[in-house]
């Protein structure tokens, strides 16, 4: 990036994903006008070298290319459709990065609405959690076209440390996306169980946390999740309502193909489960205390917090 001469684009939602993306952004030299429905939140990141706007409609008008890091679909439609949307300000030709996990089918209409307004979209779902977007470290699995790809790669790159681009279609990255999540729900409830059963046998879980994260039953989600259960510590750096969501959209959309998913239809009832005993917020490893309440384990107590020094 030329010196003196900073690249414009924004962010919308600056939750966990959003605000580390946006900080990134900032600390790569980038100009980032940005968007919270908390303006608590914008106001906070305008402290750091951002710029915090009143509306999505603010930030389109701006930028060139925005990220749109989201909860859900409903909410992806509100901020780029709905009053003061972002489409109603953005440039013809501008960039709208999606990355909040959605079905298929509705970032495949996503990308028709879009177009119908002179707009590029990629379909672009993220993974690498918020300690990764902090880092620049994301896996984006991206679909779209060349021009779009062409005209967001500096973005791009400034954010992921793998950008895959998977075809011109939008809705191909997030049936990817999907197959992620299949797995990392089930593996997270695997996880839980895991753990859980090593402490009602009695066995010491840190020894047991040892012993598996160096043998073939390891799993990613297995080594970065149960030290949050050995600390005794749920802040929800991602929550067990995301996975209420997620694997909800792999069940409805294997539904439509009358495609049989048992593993994933059993991890998704105990996240629903938690979230009925009041730990939607909780991180998503906070499952765990599910087998806690049926079988009456005690898990071990909270003694520091994963954000203190």
């Amino acid at each position: 990036m030329a010196a003196g001469k900073k690249q414009k684009t924004g962010v919308i939602g600056l939750g966990s994903m959003g605000l580390g993306v946006a900080r990134t952004l900032l600390k790569k030299g980038f100009e980032v006008h940005a968007y919270d429905v908390r303006p608590e939140v914008s106001k906070a990141f305008a402290k750091e070298g951002g710029i915090a706007a009143k509306n999505p409609a603010d930030v389109g008008r701006n930028v060139p290319v925005v990220i749109v890091l989201v909860v859900n679909a409903d909410q992806t439609s509100e901020v780029l459709f709905g009053m003061d949307g972002a489409v109603s300000t953005l440039a013809k030709g501008s960039v709208v990065i999606a990355s909040s996990t959605v079905a298929p089918e509705f970032a495949t209409d996503l990308g028709k609405r879009l177009d119908a307004k002179g707009l590029l979209l990629i379909d672009a779902p993220v993974s690498g959690g918020a300690a990764r977007a902090a880092k620049g470290e994301l896996s984006i699995m991206g679909s779209g076209s060349k021009a779009a790809f062409k005209k967001a790669d500096a973005v791009l790159k400034a954010i992921a440390i793998k950008v895959y681009e998977l075809g011109s279609d939008a809705g191909t990255g997030s049936k990817v996306k999907m197959i992620n999540q299949l797995l990392a729900g089930v593996h997270i409830a695997a996880a839980a169980e895991a753990i859980a059963l090593a402490i009602r046998t009695g066995a010491d879980p840190k020894v047991v946390y040892e012993v598996i994260s160096n043998s073939a039953g390891s799993s990613w989600m297995f080594q970065n999740r149960v030290p949050h259960v050995l600390d005794g510590d749920y802040t929800p750096l991602s929550a067990v309502n995301i996975f209420v969501k997620d694997l909800g959209i792999v069940l409805d959309s294997a539904k439509k193909m009358t495609f049989p998913l048992p593993l994933t239809a059993a991890a998704h009832q105990l996240f629903l489960g938690a979230a009925g005993a009041g730990l939607g917020y909780e991180d998503d490893i906070a499952v765990v205390k599910m087998y806690q309440a049926m079988s009456g384990i005690k898990l071990p107590g909270k003694k520091k917090s994963r954000e203190g020094p």
